[in-house]
């Protein structure tokens, strides 16, 4: 899980609408705040959303909460070690609050929802605690903060029937790129999981919403979408009655401006053969798809409740590398997982060896309360989920670096992110995603930030690479 940074506003990329902040100086200002998001892209999205709103309704953001009228933290609660964080975050806010350093501290996002009023009952400092679904009045929550009007504290909205909109945001990311949320909620229920209890039943963006979002992305810079969802594969479903993702890449792809499409969170079901299709003959959507499989052992897939068995994961993973040139596939695992057994280990450590995924992750299991998975057998001690972990990511780890040594050599195009000292980028080729992959470290003249620019690979740097811009 990533912290973002406490922004300010004059460093903070425009947003999506600009015409949306025009008649800022209009409404007056009516008080600066810090912010702080963390958790998941799709969080990240939400704090976008609550960034472009107040801004909207008259709030400054400022760089740091000392001085503040209030912070706003954007919470995640999906598991423990985040819960925690989440609750860390909080307090320190809180303590700035005692020392007379900001005047309020408002709480929001999947933390709330998770545990509802518990939080104020544990952390009764706090001023007022926002749900999920209760960003869009954000701004009134201030108001209520800085006119000093203690009721309705708490601010709980059920999940929409529609999916909400999150044009007009205030964006955190660099210019050159943005996650796009496609829908909301999930209707998997997968044992180990919380988040349909914090994030409600899926429901699909309409194709026409998300290609406007789109369009106002790319006219704001954006040159690399990142389709983001709980469920990216099960898109449509609910609204038009079949898998529409599809139909969605085929839309995208005509926004002028956007280079690079990339896939995030796809469920390794509703891979449908036009799907595998749309990927392999395009010229937007990246050959990279991040797909979550937790394990590989049918056994404990049955327990998990994914609906997906051994021999369905491996055929389909060997479909999508057949049929997808030059795919990079980025998965994660939960190990230590109710009843795994050091065979059901050894298993999954022989598919990761054979199948040499480019990216992955491994978690140890999280027993999270209200979840089906509390109630199974064979629990396992917290120091062999752990050793486990240990041992998949040191198989993992050499397999990274030989894909990374096989890009030497080559010419690949890298999106440059930022400049790191005099005549060094840094930046991402189409095998990393922002913040969890690894980066290109490129070296020559005449680069920009947010510009491709066609690079040598000649060197690797554990799971880095490093470029020359390729002559002409």
């Amino acid at each position: 899980m990533t912290q973002l940074p406490i922004l300010d506003q004059g460093t903070t990329p425009s947003p999506i609408s600009n015409s949306a902040l025009e008649d800022d100086s209009e409404k007056g200002r009516k008080g600066t705040y810090a912010f702080i998001s963390l958790g998941c892209p799709k969080n990240l999205v939400d704090s976008e959303k609550m960034l472009g709103t107040l801004a909207v309704d008259g709030y400054t953001l400022t760089a740091e909460p000392k001085g503040s009228d209030f912070v706003i933290i954007n919470t995640c609660g999906f598991i423990d070690d985040s819960r925690k964080e989440s609750i860390e975050v909080i307090e320190e806010m809180l303590e700035l609050k005692r020392a007379g350093e900001t005047k309020g501290v408002i709480v929001a996002g999947c933390l709330p929802e998770r545990i509802g009023g518990d939080l104020r009952a544990r952390l009764p400092e706090i001023d007022h605690v926002v749900g999920v679904f209760g960003r869009d009045e954000i701004a009134k929550v201030a108001d209520r903060l800085v006119g000093n009007i203690n009721e309705q504290r708490d601010l709980f909205r059920p999940a929409p029937i529609r999916a909400m909109d999150d044009r007009s945001r205030l964006r955190i990311t660099p210019a050159h790129y943005a996650y796009l949320k496609i829908s909301e909620g999930c209707n998997r229920t997968c044992t180990f999981c919380s988040i349909p209890s914090m994030r409600g039943k899926h429901v699909t963006k309409p194709i026409e919403k998300i290609v406007e979002e789109a369009e106002e992305l790319a006219a704001d810079g954006v040159k690399e979408l990142i389709l983001v969802a709980q469920d990216t594969t099960y898109y449509g479903m609910d609204l038009y009655g079949e898998v529409r993702l599809t139909s969605l890449l085929e839309a995208l792809e005509k926004v002028e401006g956007i280079k690079w499409i990339r896939l995030m969170y796809l469920y390794p079901v509703n891979f449908t053969d036009q799907l595998i299709d749309q990927i392999a003959g395009s010229s937007k959507v990246l050959p990279y798809l991040d797909m979550p499989l937790q394990h590989i052992s049918s056994r404990v897939l049955k327990r998990m409740q994914r609906r997906v068995n051994r021999e369905k994961t491996i055929e389909l993973v060997e479909k999508l590398r057949v049929r997808i040139p030059n795919l990079v596939m980025r998965t994660t695992f939960v190990v230590g997982f109710p009843g795994e057994t050091d065979e059901q280990f050894e298993q999954l450590r022989q598919f990761v060896q054979e199948t040499k995924f480019q990216r992955m992750g491994v978690f140890p299991y999280s027993l999270e309360p209200g979840t089906p998975a509390v109630k199974l057998d064979g629990h396992l001690p917290e120091e062999i989920k752990l050793q486990r972990q240990e041992t998949l990511m040191a198989d993992q780890q050499q397999i990274a670096f030989d894909y990374g040594e096989s890009l030497v050599g080559y010419e690949l195009d890298v999106l440059i992110d930022e400049q790191v000292e005099e005549g060094i980028w840094q930046g991402r080729c189409f095998a990393d995603a922002p913040e969890i992959d690894g980066t290109v470290f490129v070296r020559g003249e005449n680069v920009s930030v947010g510009e491709f620019t066609p690079t040598e690979i000649i060197a690797t740097q554990d799971y880095d690479l490093i470029g020359q811009v390729a002559e002409e």
